[in-house]
């Protein structure tokens, strides 16, 4: 069919729209009037009425697609002057290429006839081809996917300090006898004694590398900064262990729980549970003059305590309703997921007992200079720190293993 004679048709079908939509309106100003004076409406109007709203919407779609036809082929003669084929057809252009049909359609308007299209064409009229490979972009979602890390808490419940020397020289009191009494008058003073002893703590270096394309760093801005946050965190998490664990050989740090005192409780007490080993481990630091202010033990033991329930049933500390922070006995709970100390526990003095000295802080250094990565185009990623751990007062420190 012509672009012609698919604007006469138009014309054509939009007049006969019109009259149907007149007429309709007509029949349904009357079927109005029969339910106001008959209180109903009768059948033959009902069919009547149903018939004309279905002609006036098939009208509709008919009218629309050849509005869309005409567009289309307006768009092909801007785009390709002298004319050309289209490689796909839409709904519309199909629907009015097929001439016949289309004719017989239009010439068969009052007899309630309706325009079938094979769905076989209607898929092919969806379907693209000769797109080359990578033109429709997959879709790309925002961020990278990071692993989920361990909450790291163990150097808030440590005093903090700063160094600017490769080793921590201190003094600790080792030892007060007291002798002090109620003396007469002119007699000798008793004596007492009170010892030190001097302590050295290096500065250890913890750090790790890795290696990266220089492309894809450049490229991927995000990628930059996820990498500079995993390293960190990675660094953070090596110092962690060795604040808790470091058997102070080599440039081990010397960690709290190989100097911490075994848990010796003053006395026992009937049916025995993990929340009665931490309150006597708090005894234990008590007697030893120095108050415990926090507790650490794995995640599972924690969950273990939360969910204890008293012979009725009921929670002793947890209630599933109320959000709170891990506490208990008053001072704070720091959960660790090293599957070492799983069962085991650890309280003491950390903000009095201990303290962390930072030489220099975690950083992120970049290097093309290591080995042939110029040569390559890698990039060599570095993060370190320095610090050094002084377990000042060891004996105020309590471990040991939770009662079954």
């Amino acid at each position: 069919m012509s672009d012609k004679d698919t604007a006469t048709l138009l014309k054509e079908v939009s007049a006969e729209l019109v009259r149907v939509s007149d007429d309709f309106t007509k029949k349904a100003e009357a079927a109005m009037t029969e339910v106001k004076n008959a209180g109903k409406l009768a059948d033959e109007t009902k069919a009547t009425v149903d018939e004309m709203a279905t002609k006036q919407t098939e009208l509709v779609g008919v009218v629309e697609a050849l509005k869309v036809q005409l567009g289309e082929v307006e768009q092909r003669s801007v785009r390709r002057p002298g004319g050309g084929s289209d490689r796909t057809k839409s709904v519309g252009a199909q629907l009015i290429a097929d001439e016949a049909k289309l004719k017989g359609f239009s010439a068969s308007l009052q007899g309630g006839q309706r325009l079938n299209i094979a769905i076989s064409d209607i898929q092919n009229a969806l379907l693209s081809s000769g797109v080359a490979e990578g033109v429709v972009e997959p879709q790309r979602l925002p961020g990278i996917d990071v692993m989920p890390k361990q909450r790291l808490f163990i150097r808030d419940l440590i005093a903090p300090g700063r160094t600017g020397s490769p080793a921590i020289f201190w003094v600790q009191q080792t030892g007060f006898v007291n002798n002090a009494a109620v003396v007469p008058e002119g007699t000798k003073k008793p004596e007492s004694t009170i010892s030190f002893a001097t302590k050295i703590t290096p500065v250890a270096t913890i750090a790790h590398l890795f290696k990266a394309s220089k492309q894809i760093l450049d490229d991927f801005a995000q990628l930059q900064s996820t990498v500079d946050a995993e390293m960190r965190y990675g660094l953070k998490y090596a110092e962690e262990q060795e604040i808790l664990f470091g058997d102070g050989t080599g440039v081990h740090l010397e960690g709290i729980v190989p100097q911490a005192q075994a848990f010796d409780p003053a006395f026992t007490v009937e049916f025995q549970t993990p929340i009665d080993d931490l309150r006597l481990a708090m005894l234990q630091s008590q007697l030893a003059r120095l108050p415990a202010d926090g507790f650490v033990m794995h995640f599972i033991d924690w969950a273990k305590i939360e969910l204890t329930k008293n012979q009725v049933g009921d929670y002793v500390l947890a209630n599933p309703l109320r959000l709170a922070g891990p506490t208990l006995w008053g001072l704070p709970i720091v959960p660790t997921e090293v599957p070492e100390f799983q069962g085991e526990f650890l309280t003491g003095p950390f903000k009095t007992g201990a303290q962390l000295f930072d030489r220099e802080d975690a950083n992120v250094v970049i290097s093309t200079e290591n080995n042939d990565d110029f040569e390559k185009n890698m990039i060599t990623v570095r993060c370190e720190e320095r610090a050094a751990l002084a377990v000042k007062r060891p004996e105020g420190f309590i471990t040991g293993p939770f009662s079954s």
